[in-house]
């Protein structure tokens, strides 16, 4: 049991840190190996592979997460936003060397190959930008001199533009989502709330107008929504549904209590069952109690993160921190909805829960910035930090 006398760095960290937020972090990772072992092993068959590579890769990318996040963990302040520039830089110059030299998968290029492991750059973008959106809004609300409104504003199209370009929607409206969130707690007047509904507004009919397969997605979801199922769209509609259609039915099999572990069957017809739908897959072999419990779980992560950013003294490790817990609970929403038919599909993991490995280290960066913002620090650290914040 360590002292709260014990002046060491670990023991600093370990009555400074929120443990609580650990524990549910902890909680969340064990129950995403868990639910893998059910969604895993039909599409490691599907694809010729061992039974459960899936979750054997899975064990192996976690290993290097929990360490990353830990490690990240016992940054100081001005540490967490130099990490967070280095890998701003590095992250957006891997986003354009997929551009131009990433594989097409599924009409995009997001992947690029470095030493034979495959990376998906923008999801280590995600973190990095909302702590520089973060840094530049409290620079700006302490500094007359500081123009940290307009690098904000100029950072969001600088992430998005390339993004757009892959192409990666969903990705984009996480992050402009985020970005509008910092901007209204950071103080915006109701002018700019209207203006930035109109832009987004703006841009989602954009998109809709140019880039064909948004359109596509958009149509796909109405058409089914509409219970439109006759003539030619109307058969292609039924075709592309394919993965949300088996998805509910799932659900409606498993009902409160599940069908048992092993026991599913949308599993075996889900591509992505280990993936974008590894939700359904839980509510038909674990019930709907079990996807209560986990909603919950994704939840009191969420508050307890607000709550934290809500009680620190300090601009940027407030801001930063609320931005880090909205793009964790966004991307978890978004997942679960596209699960349950609300939204259109978006290719969006469930964190900490499916499988992948860029996903995975990078919400682990995340979350360690995240507790170490949150971490309760001595008043004269605190009195440090009021005069100009020095990436």
């Amino acid at each position: 049991m360590m002292s709260r006398a014990e002046r060491t760095l670990v023991g600093d960290w370990w009555w400074t840190v929120d443990r609580a937020m650990l524990a549910g972090l902890a909680t969340l990772m064990v129950t995403g190996l868990v639910l893998l072992m059910a969604g895993g092993p039909p599409a490691a068959e599907r694809l010729g592979l061992s039974t459960f590579h899936f979750v054997s890769r899975q064990v192996l990318y976690l290993a290097p997460a929990v360490a990353l996040m830990m490690a990240v963990s016992f940054l100081s302040v001005r540490h967490v936003r130099r990490l967070a520039l280095l890998t701003y830089a590095i992250g957006m110059a891997l986003v354009f060397a997929a551009l131009q030299w990433g594989p097409e998968i599924k009409g995009a290029h997001r992947w690029i190959s470095i030493a034979g492991i495959g990376l998906q750059p923008s999801e280590f973008v995600k973190p990095a930008f909302v702590v520089l959106a973060a840094w530049a809004f409290a620079e700006g609300a302490r500094r007359r001199d500081m123009p940290g409104a307009f690098l904000a504003l100029m950072l969001l199209p600088a992430t998005i533009v390339p993004l757009i370009l892959q192409p990666d929607f969903g990705q984009t409206m996480l992050i402009t989502v985020v970005w509008c969130g910092l901007f209204f707690i950071a103080g915006l007047h109701w002018f700019w709330v209207l203006g930035l509904g109109s832009g987004g507004a703006l841009g989602i009919g954009a998109a809709y107008r140019f880039l064909p397969h948004v359109r596509d997605r958009i149509e796909r979801f109405l058409h089914k929504a509409m219970g439109d199922n006759g003539g030619k769209d109307g058969a292609k509609s039924v075709i592309d549904n394919f993965q949300t259609e088996t998805a509910m039915e799932g659900f409606l099999r498993g009902g409160w209590f599940g069908a048992g572990p092993g026991e599913g069957v949308a599993k075996r017809r889900l591509p992505d069952a280990h993936t974008d739908f590894i939700f359904a897959v839980t509510g038909e072999e674990f019930g709907v109690i079990v996807c209560i419990a986990l909603v919950a779980l994704f939840a009191f992560i969420v508050l307890r993160g607000l709550l934290l950013a809500q009680r620190n003294e300090d601009t940027f490790c407030r801001l930063a921190a609320a931005g880090l817990v909205m793009m964790f609970g966004l991307q978890a929403a978004i997942n679960m909805a596209v699960n349950v038919h609300l939204i259109p599909a978006k290719g969006m993991t469930l964190p900490f829960v499916s499988y992948g490995g860029s996903s995975l280290i990078s919400l682990a960066l995340g979350m360690g910035f995240l507790i170490a913002l949150t971490r309760r620090r001595p008043r004269a650290e605190i009195a440090d930090r009021l005069g100009p914040m020095r990436l």
